[in-house]
């Protein structure tokens, strides 16, 4: 956004220096020639007035300080003609004296008794030249010309030298544009980056995260204070919901097991026809105790501020291949591992541990006696993946779908679960910023994967 702000500004910046710059350029431009031509011109009646009385008598015009000044100027050249058109003063020396000028169209103009003025290409010289031709009269009788002449480039050097100028300007104004336009942006923007990083914040599990209400504008101080209240209502009712769960399930924990040993004391004493019923009546005891404890784990999941750090993934997967493959042994399955030596990514603490362990578990539960349950752990771009690929009956894509919803337990599953272990890895996942996945494997069976932020 502060880009943007910053953009905007140099951009209407640009087209108000492109649209009032360039005329005023051209209009300087122009100036430029008509002050030199003004300026070659008074020289001119001036040299004019001095050479009148000799140029009427025929001698020699006294003009030597005025040939010899521009003799010094590089670029300016005067010439004195008589009445018949030939050069009597040259500044350029006398290399010229006695040449016949009066071909030429400004002397031509001159000598009818008109003033001559602009710019043409010179034949001789090979470049353009500015020039002034002027006639030197008296009662109506032309008795000379005087022209005075100085090379295009000139004019041109004054008018680079304006456009420069009027370059630096626009520079100047740029860098005070962009000054002030970051200062501006920044003052706008900052107030929407902290109201960001709470809500970022918020999303990524810290319900305390609020934002600064005493900066930025009246609007965005407003925002604010409605972004704080929503987040203060927010924690109250989570904070509410997770107290009255995590009560709940922890009130549930005592009368739970005190029933569950009535129950085994009662199906101990109780005859054949009773036994049956007490120990179904007794799973499902354990079965609530299961759910319980699931939930209170689901409780401390949800809502809780993470801070990821970084895991050696490749070694949580090994150490907990060590101590689930005695299980999968006793399971008459084979716990294979396909990982390198290390490879980093970034999980809250525990965290994948909790997500292994839930997706072997769930394998080990439906991979038949004989068959293998793979590990693997690689890396895919910015993402480090591990699979736990099993050989069982599989899941459908709708039943994929929905596996990671609370409480849903495939139709044929084995009874005795409580449907959260994969809402549990879900939450985990997300709030180490992975993602958690069920895929069809390639023989048939679920490729269980958690993927997490490469480090």
């Amino acid at each position: 956004m502060r880009r943007r702000l910053l953009l905007s500004y140099l951009t209407i910046t640009a087209f108000t220096l492109l649209v009032l710059v360039y005329p005023l350029g051209r209009v300087f431009a122009g100036r430029e020639q008509d002050r030199l031509l003004r300026d070659i011109e008074r020289d001119a009646i001036v040299v004019a007035n001095l050479s009148e009385d000799a140029l009427e008598r025929g001698t020699h015009p006294p003009v030597d300080a005025v040939l010899a000044s521009y003799a010094q100027d590089p670029g300016g050249r005067v010439v004195v003609l008589d009445r018949t058109g030939t050069v009597v003063a040259d500044s350029a020396g006398a290399a010229a004296l006695g040449v016949d000028f009066s071909g030429r169209p400004e002397i031509a103009q001159a000598l009818g008794g008109g003033r001559a003025e602009g710019s043409r290409f010179s034949d001789t010289l090979g470049h353009d030249l500015l020039f002034v031709a002027v006639p030197v009269a008296s009662s109506g009788n032309v008795h000379g010309v005087v022209r005075i002449t100085y090379p295009s480039s000139t004019l041109d050097t004054r008018v680079r030298d304006t456009w420069m100028r009027l370059g630096l300007l626009s520079g100047v104004v740029v860098v005070l544009v962009t000054g002030v336009g970051f200062v501006l942006a920044r003052s706008v923007t900052r107030p929407v980056d902290r109201l960001k990083q709470a809500a970022r914040a918020i999303a990524a599990g810290d319900l305390s995260a609020r934002a600064p209400v005493d900066d930025g504008a009246v609007e965005l101080r407003e925002l604010a204070r409605t972004f704080n209240d929503t987040a203060d209502r927010l924690q109250s009712t989570l904070a509410a919901q997770q107290a009255f769960v995590a009560d709940a399930a922890h009130q549930l924990r005592t009368p739970l097991t005190a029933l569950q040993l009535r129950l085994e004391n009662l199906e101990a004493r109780a005859g054949a026809d009773l036994h049956d019923g007490l120990a179904a009546a007794r799973s499902e005891t354990i079965r609530l105790a299961r759910l319980s404890d699931s939930l209170l784990a689901l409780t401390r999941v949800v809502g809780a501020p993470v801070h990821p750090e970084p895991v050696d993934v490749a070694a949580v997967v090994r150490e907990r291949h060590e101590a689930w493959a005695p299980v999968a042994e006793e399971a008459d399955v084979t716990l294979t591992l396909d990982a390198p030596a290390e490879l980093w990514a970034s999980a809250g603490p525990g965290a994948l541990e909790q997500i292994v362990d839930n997706y072997v578990d769930n394998a080990l539960e439906v991979a038949p006696a004989g068959t293998t349950v793979q590990l693997v752990v690689v890396a895919v771009a910015q993402t480090v993946e591990v699979h736990v690929v099993d050989q069982g009956r599989g899941l459908t894509d709708e039943q994929r779908r929905h596996a990671f919803d609370r409480f849903w337990r495939a139709p044929d599953a084995t009874p005795g679960g409580t449907g959260l272990g994969l809402a549990i890895v879900a939450q985990l996942a997300q709030a180490a910023g992975g993602r958690a996945e069920l895929r069809a494997a390639p023989g048939g069976g679920v490729d269980a994967m958690v993927g997490l932020p490469r480090r």
